[in-house]
């Protein structure tokens, strides 16, 4: 053997270490269990969460996902995270697979979509929008052992709520695209007869939801609107869809991808179905704002930190984004490298407490061990859990596997304390971008294209 070729071997087999030190499909199935983690009502018999039962089988509308480490289901971030999960399994499919998850993907976000076609009644003309009030954060507990009044509350003609109606039917047109594919021609079918349904009674009653103002306040319906109406598009092939889409369309450059702004999601959809350079300077413009030199601060190790609430959450999205953007070919090179970056930061390349730390909960050998969740913080029964357990400072008993929480300050420190609802919440919302940006890899790992990273802190463990 000549030494060229040793050489050659050599470099191959430091290329393979590298992509092999992170193995995001390990990280993916555990994403998909934490949403598992978070389902409410009557469990089925493949419940994978061994601490988790039945709950909250009282309301007026049964399961869905609590939204957080708490039990009110909130209708806008619910119907959010459906969505771009949803969008992750149509395009990254191939990724699940790798994975060895794709029927555990489709089990799961199963789950909220069966929770939609209930809350909506397309005869009465009202949705369920949402389950629980204020009065659940007075409660430290588990799931299975509430009490507390949980109100609903309602988007009907006389009470306005097209943003969460338009995000709706969008979860449920993205989901009827999704189980079409894997050959459910029943269940998409009704996907989307309740998806055409809901988006005409969003269309025809404009206006904002303020029920839930005191957790996620919502700033308009165009998003969701032009969201609703690219999906449908995408499902039906309708123009008066698209045309819809694009009157909803606002080209400007968007702040983030998140529950409250799917602006950037509508512009790349759109340029991915019109070739239409507005939307594609849209997201170009998006990303030259998030890349290095442009508005978003980055940390020492190099996160993207766009906001102290979900720092983790906004970064995982925008991988995403880059990652869905790569693929109709828009700067493709460099928004794979930089959407891997930051997932590698989240999974371990970074400095914090000795770095290799993941973000992501049972990820990796170090990760946080006392997530902001009341359920996981909960001993086994038949012993109490109450505020004492909120005031704990040993690790929570059941590991919340997948769970991303909050995550880093600007500088790159973060404390993993049960209180500090900044840094160690855990959301739905949270991870559903994380999730989507890990299929993407895994696309990018099935069909050889790889990027060669270099993040500022690698993980040498």
């Amino acid at each position: 053997m000549t030494t060229v070729t040793s050489l050659l071997l050599m470099l191959v087999a430091y290329v393979a270490v590298t992509y092999a030190a992170k193995d995001y499909g390990v990280a993916l199935s555990k994403s998909i269990l934490f949403y598992d983690a978070q389902r409410s009502g009557k469990l089925p018999a493949n419940n994978p969460i061994p601490w988790r039962g039945d709950s909250a089988l009282n309301d007026c509308v049964v399961g869905g996902w609590y939204d957080a480490g708490d039990y009110i289901k909130f209708g806008l971030p619910l119907s959010y995270t459906t969505t771009a999960l949803l969008w992750s399994l149509v395009r990254f499919k191939d990724g699940y697979q790798r994975a060895g998850q794709l029927d555990e993907m489709y089990d799961m976000i199963k789950w909220p979509l069966d929770y939609f076609l209930k809350a909506w009644d397309p005869g009465q003309k009202h949705l369920t929008v949402q389950v629980g009030d204020g009065r659940d954060h007075d409660y430290w507990g588990r799931a299975e052992d509430m009490t507390m009044p949980r109100p609903c509350q309602v988007v009907s003609a006389s009470h306005k709520g097209s943003d969460i109606a338009g995000g709706t039917a969008a979860a449920l047109a993205a989901g009827a695209i999704a189980f079409k594919d894997k050959g459910d021609t029943a269940y998409s079918n009704q996907l989307l007869t309740a998806a055409q349904s809901l988006y005409a009674f969003a269309k025809a009653n404009r206006g904002l939801f303020k029920g839930a103002a005191e957790f996620y306040d919502t700033s308009g319906d165009y998003d969701e609107m032009c969201e609703a109406s690219i999906w449908l598009y995408k499902a039906t092939g309708s123009s008066q869809y698209l045309a819809d889409a694009k009157s909803f369309a606002d080209t400007e450059t968007a702040w983030a991808y998140s529950w409250d702004d799917k602006q950037i999601a509508c512009q790349q959809l759109l340029y991915e179905e019109t070739r239409d350079n507005q939307y594609k300077n849209a997201v170009v413009a998006y990303f030259h704002d998030w890349m290095p030199g442009g508005g978003v601060h980055y940390t020492p190790c190099g996160l993207a930190w766009r906001d102290k609430w979900g720092a983790s959450s906004y970064a995982g999205n925008s991988a995403f984004i880059a990652l869905v953007a790569a693929e109709s070919g828009i700067d493709t090179t460099r928004y794979r490298k930089w959407a891997v970056e930051q997932i590698n930061y989240l999974l371990g390349d970074n400095h914090h407490n000795g770095g290799c730390y993941s973000f992501e909960v049972g990820y990796g050998s170090k990760y946080p061990l006392h997530p902001h969740h009341a359920g996981a913080s909960c001993p086994d029964k038949p012993a109490p859990c109450g505020w004492a357990q909120y005031e704990s400072t040993a690790p929570n008993p059941h590991v919340l596997h997948g769970a991303l929480v909050g995550g880093p300050d600007q500088n790159d420190n973060y404390h993993d304390v049960r209180s500090d609802y900044v840094q160690n919440e855990v959301t739905t919302d949270y991870n559903s971008g994380f999730q989507g940006a890990l299929a993407g890899i895994l696309h990018l790992q099935a069909t050889g294209h790889m990027p060669t990273t270099a993040n500022k802190c690698p993980c040498t463990a």
